[in-house]
C-alpha cells in the first residue's frame, strides 16, 4: 500500500486503486462513480516519491498526478514493461498515458534491440503497444540457444529478434572439409504480427515460401515446432529431387562427387533419418560456457572434422583442470550431447623433437607413458579413498562433477583428484612461442591445412564408438593449442586428426543464469542420448 501511496497519494482511502482492484464488481463500480483525486488525501510529497522518505510537515507539497503528461512519459518510458500493466492500474490518468506509443517504442527499444522504425506500423494499424505485448514479451521466453531432439545428429537453434520478426535461424557448419569458413543458416520458422489480433506463426521449412507453422512451450527451457501445411515441404519431382537440393545444401556437391560408399552410405542415412520430421520438432534450451580469467582459450563452439561424417559442432568448456569438448551436433556413432574429448590440463605433452615429429610410434610412446602415469594415479586416489572410508568412483568424497560424460570415442582420466593446495583452475599462459608441428605420417587428416606450430599440448580421451553407439569406449590422444580460436586432437587408435576452428558467431540471450546452470543443462543434454 505504500507503493500505491506514492504513486497516486491516496494511501488506504477508499479511493485507492489497488484497493479496488481486491473489491468485488459493485463495490468497484461504486468506487469509480466517485472523484478519481481528493484535494486532501490524493497529494504526496515529492521528496518522499524521489527519496522514499517523509519529510517534515513545512516542506512544499505536489502530487505526483499533477505532474504535466510529457514528464509521466519519460518517466514510464524508463521503467521495465513488465512493470507498465501493473502501474496502469494504479488511477485512470495513469491508464491513459500508457497508452502513448512513445513509451512502448522505447521500451521494444531497449529491452528487445528493436531498431526499425517502429513508426511504419501505424500503417497497418499495429502499435508498439502491441508488438510488445502480443511478440516480443510473449514469446521472449524462445529467445537463445536451442538444440533440436533429431536422434544422433541434434542440431544449433538460435532463435532472435529480427526488426519486427522473431525468427529461429538453423546454424549448420560450412561444407566439409572447410572448418575455417563461416557458419551457414536458414531460417526454419518465423514470427510476426501484421494484425492487432495476435501474431502469427510461419513455417520457413521447404522451397515454396512461409507457411501456417504453430508453437508450443511445452515447460521452461523447451518448447515445439510443428508445421501445418507440410505439403509445403514437397518438391515436383518427388524425393530424389528433395535429395539432391538437401545434398548440395547440406554438403555442397553431387552424389557422384562422393566416390566413398561408406560416406554415400551415411549421407543417405542422415537424410531420410532427418526428413521424416517435417520441421515438427521439440527444441531445449542450451547456455553458452562460462568462462573464467584462467581458462587456458576462451570457451565456447567449434568446428571440427570428423572424417566421413563432415564437420560437426562442438562446445569447449573449461572445468577446473580439465576441459571438455561436448557435440552439439552429432553422428550415429558418437550422439549429439556426447562428450566427444576431455583434455587433462595437469599434463602436458612435450612433443618429440623436428627430426621425429613424423615418427607416428615416437608420439604414441610418449602418450602412453602419460597414460600410465594418470592410471596409477588414478588407483593410489581410489586406494586411499577406499581407506577412508569414501566412494571409490569419488576420491574426494563429493560427487563426480556434473557434466562429466563418456563420449563415444572420447577417454578421459575420469575421478582424477585434484593435487592439494590446487585452485582447480588453469592459470593462462602468456603466449609462448610456436614449436614446430607436423602429423605424423600414417595419421589421416580431412583438412591437410592445419596450423605448422603450435603452443602447447596435452594430454587427453576421445570418445569412439560403433555404429549405433555401441561399445563406446575412451582412447589416449592429444590435444593440440594451435591459437586462439584453434586446436586439434590427435585420436592414437584411429589415427586420425580432427581439426576445430571457433564459431566467431555473437549470440544473444545464450549465457547461463550460474555455472550450476550450465552444468546441469550439460548433464540433462548427454542423458537424452546416453
Amino acid at each position: 500500500m505504500a507503493v500505491c501511496a506514492r504513486l497516486c497519494g491516496v494511501g488506504p482511502s477508499r479511493g485507492c486503486r489497488r484497493r479496488q482492484h481486491r473489491r468485488g464488481p459493485a463495490e468497484a463500480a461504486s468506487a469509480d462513480s466517485e472523484p478519481d483525486t481528493d484535494p486532501e488525501e490524493e497529494r504526496i510529497e515529492a521528496g518522499a516519491a524521489l527519496a522514499g522518505s517523509r519529510p517534515g510537515p513545512s516542506a512544499p507539497r505536489c502530487s505526483l498526478l499533477e505532474l504535466p503528461p510529457e514528464l509521466l512519459v519519460e518517466i514510464f518510458a524508463s521503467l521495465p514493461g513488465t512493470d507498465l500493466p501493473s502501474l496502469a492500474q494504479v488511477c485512470t490518468k495513469f491508464r491513459r498515458i500508457l497508452h502513448t506509443d512513445t513509451i512502448w517504442r522505447r521500451r521494444c527499444r531497449e529491452e528487445y534491440g528493436v531498431c526499425e522504425n517502429l513508426r511504419k506500423l501505424e500503417i497497418t494499424g499495429v502499435s508498439c503497444r502491441d508488438v510488445y505485448a502480443k511478440l516480443l514479451h510473449r514469446y521472449r521466453h524462445i529467445l537463445g540457444l536451442w538444440q533440436p531432439d533429431i536422434g544422433p545428429y541434434g542440431g544449433l537453434l538460435n532463435v532472435v529478434v529480427d526488426g519486427l520478426f522473431i525468427i529461429g535461424w538453423m546454424y549448420l557448419p560450412p561444407h566439409d572439409p572447410h572448418v575455417d569458413d563461416p557458419m551457414r543458416f536458414k531460417p526454419l520458422f518465423r514470427i510476426h504480427l501484421m494484425e492487432r489480433k495476435s501474431a502469427t506463426v510461419e513455417c520457413m521449412y521447404g522451397h515454396k515460401g512461409p507457411h501456417h507453422g504453430h508453437i508450443q512451450i511445452v515447460k521452461k527451457d523447451e518448447f515445439s515446432t510443428k508445421c501445418n501445411q507440410t505439403d509445403h515441404h514437397r518438391m515436383s519431382g518427388g524425393r530424389q529431387e528433395e535429395f539432391r537440393t538437401w545434398l548440395r545444401e547440406e554438403w555442397g556437391r553431387t552424389l557422384e562427387d562422393i566416390f566413398h560408399e561408406h560416406m554415400q552410405e551415411l549421407i543417405l542415412m542422415k537424410f531420410i533419418y532427418t526428413s521424416q520430421y517435417d520441421n515438427c520438432l521439440t527444441y531445449r534450451r542450451i547456455y553458452l560456457p562460462p568462462s573464467h580469467p584462467d581458462d587456458l582459450i576462451k570457451p565456447g563452439l567449434f568446428k571440427g572434422t570428423y572424417g566421413s561424417h563432415g564437420l560437426e559442432i562442438v562446445m569447449l568448456s573449461f572445468h577446473g583442470r580439465r576441459a571438455r569438448g561436448t557435440k552439439i551436433t552429432g553422428d550415429p556413432n558418437i550422439p549429439a550431447g556426447q562428450q566427444t574429448v576431455e583434455v587433462d590440463l595437469r599434463h602436458r605433452i612435450q612433443l618429440p623433437e623436428a627430426e621425429n615429429l613424423r615418427n607416428f610410434n615416437e608420439l604414441s610412446r610418449v602418450v602412453l607413458e602419460v597414460r600410465e602415469q594418470v592410471r596409477q594415479e588414478q588407483q593410489r586416489q581410489q586406494e586411499g579413498a577406499q581407506e577412508d572410508g569414501q566412494d571409490p568412483a569419488s576420491p574426494t568424497g563429493e560427487p563426480p562433477a556434473k557434466g562429466a560424460a563418456a563420449g563415444p570415442a572420447e577417454g578421459t582420466a575420469e575421478g582424477h583428484q585434484e593435487p592439494e593446495g590446487s585452485s582447480g583452475a588453469v592459470a593462462q599462459q602468456p603466449t609462448e612461442p610456436g614449436q614446430p608441428f607436423v602429423l605424423p605420417v600414417g595419421v589421416s587428416s580431412r583438412n591437410e591445412d592445419y596450423p605448422r606450430t603450435c603452443r602447447m599440448c596435452f594430454y587427453g580421451t576421445g570418445l569412439i564408438a560403433g555404429h549405433g553407439f555401441t561399445s563406446p569406449e575412451r582412447t589416449p590422444g592429444v590435444f593440440i593449442l594451435f591459437d586462439d580460436d584453434r586446436f586439434g586432437f590427435i585420436w592414437l587408435e584411429l589415427k586420425s586428426f580432427s581439426l576445430y576452428s571457433r564459431v566467431k558467431a555473437a549470440f544473444q540471450n545464450a549465457d547461463a543464469p550460474s555455472p550450476q546452470a550450465f552444468d546441469e543443462m550439460l548433464k540433462n543434454i548427454q542423458s537424452l542420448t546416453s
